[in-house]
């Protein structure tokens, strides 16, 4: 880190010093590192940084070393930043405070709050039912907090996998009948009629965890426009194997459209009647990118399949409307 973004970090933070910097990650594909800056005299003792380089990686781990990947990684660090200063504010769910942004050249810093200092220290590989709930709240309650806004400045529609910008993993998709149905399962979820800011990325390494069980959520480089049931299928396929995917479904819906409804303050039964069904196409939307990604995928399994078929055999005899 060079010396200017040291000094713009005492400036904000109204730091001192800087007495240590920890590497929390590297971030995907060689874009710059993650950063735990403990520091002397302010009133926090430590902040987490994200620093981001911009210049062309080649250090794609599954090889897709493309300008197509490059400039969507180039926007979804636009987008972060866009999202911290004009919409972070407005969530009722915890995220991090962003003390200050700084742009120069090919690099952008963002100075955001320690989440682990403010009671938020764990992380979890896998989850209890328990666990699980709270982050359905979550999820509720940042749908909740953006719907019927539009993205502007954000995505059109959040999420890294959507169709429009994957055309390469499509091409490379070997299962034909879920190619050609790839552009109606895509229509179906851009025509639902209730919209709302989606996370984007909503896995569980993304959620921090109190002792008590609380959440809070970090990483909106694909925060946009678009249904909540894109956010909702793909937490639970990154936390619960295939069996607790089918038998928890119903569950996880009913939890989830409760706790939207306690965060909105009313009931809105056309939104859950549109949206419910919605959840078997947003698993199948995500199951078509990971097949044309990274056909080996361990979330690749016979729920995703029986699930994605089921969906395909629905949207053909029904015709998809703009």
């Amino acid at each position: 880190m060079n010396e200017s973004f040291k000094t713009f970090i005492l400036e904000c933070t109204g730091a001192t010093s800087i007495s240590d910097e920890v590497v929390i990650q590297e971030l995907w594909s060689g874009y710059g590192k993650i950063l735990r800056i403990h520091l002397e005299g302010a009133q926090v003792s430590s902040v987490v940084v994200k620093h981001v380089q911009t210049e062309k990686s080649q250090q794609h781990p599954r090889g897709w070393n493309t300008d197509i990947g490059h400039q969507r990684k180039l926007k979804s660090y636009e987008v972060e930043t866009t999202w911290y200063e004009q919409y972070s504010h407005q969530s009722k769910a915890r995220l991090p405070r962003c003390l200050a942004i700084n742009h120069k050249e090919h690099e952008v810093l963002m100075v955001l709050e320690d989440l682990n200092a403010s009671g938020y220290p764990l992380r979890k590989t896998s989850v209890s039912w328990q666990e699980i709930t709270p982050i359905l709240k979550w999820l509720a309650d940042f749908h909740g907090s953006f719907l019927g806004m539009v993205p502007e400045g954000l995505w059109d529609q959040g999420t890294y996998w959507h169709l429009e910008t994957r055309p390469q993993e499509l091409e490379a998709l070997s299962d034909e009948r879920l190619k050609k149905a790839a552009s109606i399962i895509d229509q179906k979820l851009k025509a639902c009629r209730f919209k709302t800011f989606v996370h984007g990325d909503a896995k569980l390494a993304n959620f921090c965890f109190s002792e008590r069980g609380e959440v809070a959520a970090v990483d909106f480089q694909y925060v946009g426009g678009g249904c909540g049931m894109k956010d909702l299928a793909y937490f639970i396929g990154s936390c619960l194997d295939e069996e607790d995917c089918e038998a928890l479904e119903e569950q996880i819906l009913d939890t989830y459209f409760s706790y939207l409804q306690q965060s909105t303050g009313e009931q809105n039964p056309d939104l859950e009647k549109e949206w419910r069904p919605l959840y078997r196409v947003a698993w199948a939307d995500f199951h078509r990118f990971l097949k044309g990604w990274s056909p080996e995928h361990w979330k690749i399994n016979s729920y995703s399949e029986r699930v994605t078929n089921e969906v395909i055999n629905t949207l053909l005899d029904e015709p998809v409307t703009s």
